[in-house]
Order: C-alpha cells, then structure tokens, then sequence
C-alpha cells in the first residue's frame, strides 16, 4: 500500500474517532510527511499529530491509530536477546530493564510478552487472537516494583526520594503495559483487519466515554475537565447573551440617524433589552452508575453558576434532599463530592433502589417553592422505577411552575422503555435527550439553557 493511501485510510479511522481533520488537515499532513520522511518513525509521529490533532484529549486516540497504521513492525517480534525460557526468566527481564529504562528493551519485551502470554484459540484461525489482558494477568508486571526499585537503589539508603522513585517505578510499569496494549492491538490487525480493529479496539477520548460505561479513571478524568469545560461554554453562553440583548433592528431610528448621512444607513439601530439570568433546579438520581453523569453535570453547571441567577440542587434515590451546599463547598474536591452527598445527604428510606415515584412526590411536598416562573428545570436519570409508580401527575405538578424543563437520560435511546424504564412515559410530559457522553452534554447545555 502506498503511503498516500495508508495516509487517507489513517485520517479517515481519526474522524471516526471525533477527531475533526479534513482535507485541509491531511494536505498538511503529507506535506509534513515530505519533510520529515519516514525513517524517524517518532518524529513521523509527532510531525502528523502537530498536523492533525487540533483539541485536548485526543492524542491518545491519535497514538493508538497511529500505531496501527503505521506500525512498529510486522509478525512476531525477534528475540533480540537471550529468548526468555519461561514467564519467570521474562519477568526477570523486565525488571531489569525497567530498572534501567530501557525503552527499546521494554519495546521488545511487550512484543514477547503478547507472542508468549497472549494467543488464544488458534492464531490463524477464526476464533483466535492476541489479547493483552491475558497477558499482562499471566505476567503481573505490577508486582515487580519492590525488585525493580531494590535494583535502581542498589542499597544505597535514600528514604527521603523513596515515595518519588516508587511513583516512577509505577509510571514506567504503566507504561509498559500500554506498550503491551499496544502491540496486542497490531498482532490483531493483521489478523482481523486495521479498520475493525482501529473502529473497536482504540479507545474513544473523555468525551466521547458514556457516562454509564466510563471507568473510575474515565470519570476522575471527566471531573478533571469540567473547570475548563465550564470556562468554554460560559464563554458561548455569555456571547450570545450579549447577540440576544442587541434584539431587532429599529428601522425608524435607523432612518432617523441616516439623514446625518445623506440617507445611508451606516449605523443601524436596535431595540436593545437586558435578558434576565435564569434560575436553575437539577434535580438528580444518584443511584447505581446513574450517579457519575448526575456528579459530573452539577459540577459542570455549578462551575457555570456565573451564567445564572440562583442554581439549586437537589438530589434522590427513593428519598429526595437538596444538597445545594454540597455541591457548592464540593467543587474544589470533586472525586469526593459523591460519598459527601451520600454520607450527609437523606437519599434512601427504604431498600436504596431508585423510586421516581416517591422521590418526585417528595419534592412536590418539600420543595415546590424552588420552581418559578424563570426557573429552569433540569432533571437527570435514565428514568428505571424497578416497576415502581412513575407518578406521572407529580412530574406535571413540577412542570407547571417552571419556565423550561428538559430530562437528560445517559442511556441509549433504543433503551428506553425497556425492561423496567418509564422513559417513554416520562417523555409524554416533558422533553428527554439522549445524554450519554461530555460532548452530547456540552451540545445540550449550550443549546437547551435559556438565555
């Protein structure tokens, strides 16, 4: 294949990745490639990503495509040293050279650990493979950091710089086994094809993760985004306040102001008005995996909380509190703002399964004075009852105070209404959106909030 081809294919796997190059981008692209030619292939990389790569949080993506396309080598690796007899002698290998930080030995060592640990089934045949997961589960490089630190302090007494030698010892095991992820991800794509490979085994960016899938590091990743999230949209949301406050054009003014120049109209006028802040009530559900969307978008409108007059939160599960102050006292330690809420908030009476039913009641009872004629409701939940009453009547009884309201639901739309969801029902009183992932949330906060 020609390397203009292996280019487009490899642009193309980006942008089915959210990455947004185009034609200009690829143009650039192999004009760099021109330059910088191929024998680097470090530099071939960096030189594509600086052509490519236009946010933050997709190099990762990047990284994991480019070594598909453009791969360290193909096959087995050799053995370049003495071949390992067994795990033991491998894991002895690599403790030494992670000792030494020896990149191109640890390289080297990846490869051999997914060729030795990681085959299943016939490697050749249909249901055959390479997995870096049994790999890594059958060599347990994690356990090597007492050896790995034993060999690099030879010794030698150094209290005072152990916790920072052992953080790096974990950095380059880390490492190490994304090398290994990696290899296994080529073995596989020349057996299975780049471009499957490439659309399933290249994990998406932050925000493209659903929330209900996303892994603990997944969301510490997400809380981490949400302050420099917060400061892109409220500068959109702030930016069409300011079109919105301009209004209509005042055409008689405008002719008024035209005869200073000769009746040309060089400065229009406008009937100008002050659009007031909009209130804000989320009301979420915390139970299960539903609580890390709920977490991450309070914290992301909290963040926000310039954009509007008051913002009040309240949370349930089959019991429902405001937990205002919370979220408030919570945004400078997000990672802990669950257990917090959890450990001071009243969300459970009975079995700690979600009860819409109750929890809607609830507020109704105990809050209805925070819906207003400029409130703007926002509730969060994939809307499962465990087959209990959805009161549907509660719901309305919120909605006719309130200005706006809108249901964000993390699950897919082709759940809904399955198994023990009331989606369906809930969507005959009030608009719900598909939220599954930052970038559906970031499209909806900026389109759906008031101005």
């Amino acid at each position: 294949m020609s390397v203009p081809t292996r280019l487009v294919e490899f642009v193309e796997a980006l942008r089915e990745h959210g990455i947004p190059a185009g034609p200009s981008e690829t143009v650039d692209a192999a004009a760099a490639l021109q330059v910088l030619g191929l024998a680097d292939r470090e530099r071939m990389r960096e030189g594509l990503a600086a052509a490519l790569v236009r946010r933050g949080g997709q190099r990762a993506v990047f990284d994991a495509t480019f070594d598909l396309y453009f791969p360290l080598g193909e096959g087995a690796p050799e053995r370049a040293r003495g071949n390992p007899a067994d795990t033991e002698d491998l894991r002895a290998q690599l403790a030494d050279a992670l000792a030494a930080n020896d990149q191109a030995e640890l390289t080297q060592l990846a490869g051999l650990a997914v060729d030795m640990l990681g085959q299943y089934g016939e490697a050749n045949g249909s249901g055959g493979g390479w997995s870096a997961h049994q790999a890594l589960d059958k060599l347990q490089p994690q356990t090597l950091i007492v050896r790995v630190l034993a060999a690099i302090r030879a010794g030698t007494p150094a209290e005072f710089t152990d916790r920072l030698d052992r953080d790096d010892v974990r950095r380059r095991v880390e490492d190490f086994r994304e090398l290994v992820r990696t290899e296994a991800r080529r073995r596989a794509s020349e057996l299975r094809g780049r471009e499957r490979v490439a659309r399933h085994g290249v994990a998406p960016s932050a925000d493209r993760v659903d929330f209900l899938l996303a892994s603990r590091a997944q969301l510490a990743e997400l809380r981490r985004a949400v302050h420099p999230l917060s400061r892109k949209l409220a500068t959109r949301l702030a930016a069409r306040r300011r079109r919105h406050a301009r209004g209509q054009m005042d055409l008689r003014r405008t002719l008024r102001r035209s005869l200073s120049t000769g009746g040309v109209p060089l400065k229009p006028a406008y009937r100008r008005h002050a659009p007031g802040r909009p209130e804000i009530v989320l009301l979420c559900d915390l139970s299960g995996s539903v609580a890390g969307f709920a977490n991450f978008t309070m914290l992301l409108v909290q963040a926000l909380r310039d954009q509007f007059s008051k913002i009040r939160v309240f949370a349930f599960i089959d019991a429902c509190d405001e937990i205002t102050h919370l979220v408030d006292s919570g945004a400078a330690d997000p990672e802990d703002l669950g257990a917090r809420i959890l450990a001071d908030a009243t969300l459970t009476r009975w079995d700690g399964h979600s009860d819409y039913g109750n929890s809607l009641r609830e507020f109704t009872e105990r809050y209805a004075d925070a819906v207003g004629s400029r409130t703007s409701v926002l509730i969060l939940g994939d809307a499962r009852t465990n087959g209990g009453d959805p009161n549907l009547p509660a719901l309305r009884q919120i909605l006719a105070s309130a200005k706006h309201a809108y249901w964000l639901n993390p699950e897919r739309t082709e759940l809904w209404s399955t198994g023990d969801s009331a989606a369906r029902e809930y969507a005959t009183c009030i608009p719900m959106h598909e939220c599954r992932n930052v970038r559906q949330l970031t499209r909806l906060v900026t389109r759906l909030l008031p101005d």
